[in-house]
């Protein structure tokens, strides 16, 4: 009887600003975990560095290093199928980068890599709000807009492991440029950027009193502060962004018919300010046999500790290697 089962792996998320990496155990509990600055890293290979040392020193003095069994890794733009970030237009590395390639020579252990929407996906189906579903969409809303498609109990990736891009799909003809550097793009609308965007061009359009006038530093998060002071303006900001991200969402889900909507990451905090409208043009948009069918709903799990148990179930599903055996 083979008594070297390993019982841990390691869960990474790499975000725009953090890298959160942890410890999980076969039941899902975060063993340990910690933090760095992506941005403290521009080059690729001193962000493998840390990373690599980082998840070691973690590891060895938790449950040791040797009781590792393999690491999954969400990032943008990576690509589950081959390993790599393939031209993300919000990290700091360009072109292609082997991450997982790279994290295995210098770790001696297998490694995944998966698209955060993917990502976000394998998390909500394990341990949230996706959970006992078969067939269900992820809407990721942060720095960029992504998406995963659950059908029939996993995940759809696509042709070359970039289905779901609904980000990078045109939403207005000729109109903003997004760091795609393609216009039009639904996430040059509705993400980060986007939605500070709509507010810059309705204050300048506009001689209107606003509390965002006065803000230091403008983000959705403070747009949404001025929502809950009653700020018109910035009401209509979240109105507007809701009312494309709703029809845009409708199109998608008339297409795909899932069981549910799941709507995660940061600019989901905006709450009823966002989808009150993004739901009403979603029932007003979508097919008529799916009207009142579909579920929006909020990932209940906070999005760092979600993120890094979705990568953990990336890691189990990978076959085991070892340089240690």
């Amino acid at each position: 009887m083979d008594q070297n089962i390993k019982s841990h792996v390691l869960g990474v998320d790499i975000s725009v600003r953090h890298t959160t990496y942890a410890i999980v155990d076969i039941q899902g509990d975060i063993v340990a975990r910690d933090t760095f600055k992506t941005s403290d890293h521009p080059n690729v290979n001193d962000f493998v560095t840390t990373l690599s040392e980082k998840v070691v020193q973690l590891a060895e003095s938790s449950i040791g290093y040797e009781n590792i069994r393999s690491m999954g890794i969400s990032a943008p733009s990576a690509n589950y199928l081959t390993g790599c970030i393939e031209n993300s237009p919000n990290l700091p590395w360009k072109g292609i980068v082997p991450l997982a390639a790279m994290l295995r020579d210098r770790l001696g252990i297998s490694v995944a890599l998966g698209n955060d929407a993917h990502v976000r996906a394998l998390g909500e189906h394990a341990f949230g709000s996706a959970h006992g579903m078969k067939n269900f969409l992820i809407i990721c809303l942060g720095h960029g807009i992504g998406s995963c498609i659950f059908s029939e109990g996993e995940a759809h990736l696509g042709t070359d492991g970039f289905a779901g891009e609904i980000g990078h799909t045109c939403v207005v003809r000729g109109g903003r440029e997004c760091g795609c550097g393609r216009q039009g793009c639904l996430e040059a609308y509705c993400a980060d950027k986007g939605i500070v965007a709509t507010a810059k061009e309705m204050m300048a359009e506009s001689d209107k009193p606003s509390l965002m006038r006065s803000l230091e530093r403008l983000t959705p998060k403070t747009i949404v502060e001025c929502c809950e002071q009653g700020d018109e303006m910035a009401i209509e900001v979240y109105r507007k962004t809701g009312a494309i991200l709703g029809r845009i969402i409708a199109n998608y889900a008339s297409i795909i018919d899932p069981e549910a909507v799941i709507f995660t990451g940061g600019i989901a905090n905006a709450g009823h300010w966002l989808f009150d409208t993004a739901n009403e043009e979603f029932e007003n948009h979508i097919v008529h046999t799916r009207k009142g069918k579909i579920r929006f709903l909020r990932s209940f799990i906070n999005d760092r500790e979600r993120d890094v148990l979705g990568a953990s179930v990336l890691a189990w599903g990978i076959k085991e290697y070892s340089l240690f055996k």
